[in-house]
């Protein structure tokens, strides 16, 4: 039975998304049908399709009351949206479904999993969360809550932990056809850690153990985990709050974290081995994961940053975007990210420049657009002292730019948008340190993929990404190239279909 709060939502999405042009929406990202959206829920592979729930606020484009979006695809490319699956319409989420995650059971139905959201009024007069677990089930568009949520409350937390922080549940199914899940969490020191839970049947739970503990290393509260095994190796991905930059890695506020480690899928113990950001750049947060049918793991964040979300026009109709799907794998004992290699196929119109010499400020003919996958090949010139610095520069015309800059000696890599038309003084910069060895030689591989509100570099075949929107004029689609002193570099640009 559908309630009046979700009916009314689908009615509102379904006329409000005809307001929007197609030129108006990222060309090839997943965005909101309509208001709001944020972290990626439900990611999964159901019924011969993909199928991405979000967290939606569909009457405004600020965060509000949280709902589910829904989208399928069958190409993790071209989606389709459809009803909202999830509204705030019982006592124990009647002030948000928040984010989580879905598997398919054996007997075929859809099953999500969500944290529900009641807030509680104080003595003060103020008010504080109480977060729960409950879930959902359903045949891919319609779902019905649970008639026994929460499935997970107070009582099924380790004591002295908070309740206010208990979220974004993540579960599947072990190769026993047992159940688990991983839920964000904040224990006493008013650090982060991710608590592991178990189930028979996927519908009764029990608290099994700590799975991994942040001890104050990595930012406050850990948000949005994502547990799987993959080239033999367990990871871990999570969503810092409040985190202190460490070098390179680490950038201050709400950031992403990969560890990588030994599992040990009898007792369920996973030990740390190897820590690193997800993303380097400037928008990129609460990842999810998939398993393909043909066996990759697939991922999936929402490219934003929640300190820049409030500096913009109030009159959009949709705020929040996806980022492209990456194909990951585990190399050198780091995590590698490349585009979902169904992405080639979209590529047009190849054009192709080998050995052009870059000095000064260059453009090459036919690299130019704002729906483009463009590869570079960065050599030093043979007899000629190493460059000081090289640059690309996108989505640019006589007023716009952004900017990717390589400083060799350094090993400094730098998503640069200041010009990019923001009128606000909100993050700008980004920089990773280059781990290839060769990057301090002045040789470098980038892929750069352009689509109408954002920038994905992926660095020397993946092993590290940098993701920043931007939100230039659409006229601005010049592409320019940079070196203080000489440059070798082949290009192969394409535009996407």
């Amino acid at each position: 039975m559908i309630s009046q709060t979700l009916r009314e939502a689908r009615k509102y999405e379904e006329a409000s998304e005809k307001m929007i042009t197609r030129e108006e929406r990222p060309d090839f990202h997943l965005c909101a049908r309509t208001g709001w959206m944020n972290d990626p829920n439900g990611f999964s592979w159901h019924d011969g399709k993909y199928h991405m729930f979000y967290q939606y606020h569909p009457y405004d484009s600020h965060w509000g009351p949280m709902h589910w979006g829904h989208a399928v695809s069958e190409d993790l490319l071209h989606w389709e949206h459809l009803p909202a699956a999830l509204a705030p319409d019982e006592p124990y989420d009647m002030d948000g479904c928040f984010s989580g995650s879905a598997i398919t059971l054996p007997d075929g139905r859809h099953l999500l999993m969500y944290t529900g959201v009641l807030q509680e009024r104080l003595w003060n007069g103020g008010k504080r969360d109480v977060q729960t677990q409950c879930l959902a089930v359903g045949d891919g568009v319609d779902y019905e809550k649970f008639k026994k949520n929460p499935v997970l409350d107070t009582k099924d937390l380790p004591e002295g932990v908070s309740r206010s922080d208990f979220r974004d549940p993540k579960m599947w199914r072990k190769s026993d056809g047992t159940y688990c899940c991983v839920v964000g969490n904040r224990p006493a020191d008013g650090s982060g850690q991710i608590l592991l839970y178990t189930s028979p049947d996927g519908f009764s739970w029990s608290f099994k153990k700590v799975f991994a503990a942040n001890n104050n290393r990595f930012g406050k509260m850990w948000e949005c985990p994502d547990f799987f095994v993959l080239d033999g190796k367990g990871v871990l991905l999570t969503s810092p709050q409040d985190m202190l930059p460490q070098g390179f890695e680490y950038h201050n506020g709400n950031g992403t974290l990969c560890l990588i480690g030994a599992y040990d899928e009898q007792t369920d113990t996973f030990i740390e081995e190897h820590d690193q950001s997800i993303d380097y750049g400037i928008d990129f947060y609460a990842p999810q994961t998939v398993l393909t049918p043909d066996g990759r793991r697939i991922m999936i964040g929402w490219m934003q940053n929640w300190d820049t979300c409030n500096f913009r026009s109030q009159n959009i109709q949709w705020f929040g975007q996806m980022s492209l799907p990456r194909e990951l794998s585990i190399q050198n004992g780091r995590l590698y990210q490349k585009p979902i290699r169904e992405f080639d196929a979209m590529r047009c119109n190849r054009v192709e420049h080998k050995d052009a010499i870059v000095s000064g400020t260059v453009s090459l003919s036919g690299v130019k657009g704002r729906r483009v996958d463009m590869e570079l090949v960065l050599r030093p010139v043979e007899g000629v002292d190493l460059y000081q610095k090289f640059a690309v520069r996108f989505a640019q015309n006589e007023d716009y730019q952004t900017s990717l800059s390589f400083r060799p000696r350094e090993g400094v890599l730098k998503v640069d948008r200041k010009f990019s038309g923001s009128r606000r003084a909100i993050i700008h910069q980004r920089r990773c340190l280059v781990n290839d060895p060769d990057s301090r030689k002045g040789e470098l591989k980038l892929r750069i993929i352009l689509d109408r509100f954002s920038v994905e570099a992926f660095v020397n075949d993946g092993e590290q990404v940098m993701t920043a929107t931007i939100y230039t004029d659409q006229a601005a689609e010049g592409i320019s190239f940079f070196a203080d002193g000489a440059v070798s570099m082949d290009v192969v640009k394409y535009d996407i279909r």
